[in-house]
């Protein structure tokens, strides 16, 4: 009996996958620079980056999975990544933070397109 096999990944679904882990990436990256420079204002960011971290993450997953809830998760990790790239733009003088900022929008570009794709 031969097993089933998952059918491939379109590019579209690879390019949101590569583009919510490099998101991921760098909002770990820089929760670490925002815990060493401290500060109540952080407080605000910081909270940004670990719920973008962790929804892009799950996000990739899911759809790497083909989870019938993809779409629905792109369509939440576009938001949460929008959020955090507004808050990473609140410190426009710090070079990690605007490279966090770009990769966030960059992942909702492609969660939103994703969000309403057929996968």
């Amino acid at each position: 009996m031969t097993q089933p096999t998952m059918t491939p990944m379109t590019q579209q679904m690879q390019d949101c996958v590569n583009a919510c882990m490099a998101a991921h990436t760098v909002c770990e990256e820089s929760m670490s620079s925002c815990m060493q420079m401290g500060g109540q204002a952080q407080m605000q960011i910081m909270r940004a980056l670990m719920d973008c971290s962790e929804t892009t993450r799950m996000c990739a997953d899911m759809m790497m999975r083909r989870s019938p809830m993809s779409g629905d998760m792109c369509a939440m990790c576009a938001k949460a990544c929008e959020m955090c790239a507004e808050a990473c733009m609140a410190m426009p003088d710090d070079p990690q933070m605007m490279r966090c900022a770009e990769a966030c929008r960059r992942a909702a570009e492609m969660c939103r397109a994703m969000a309403g794709a057929k996968m």
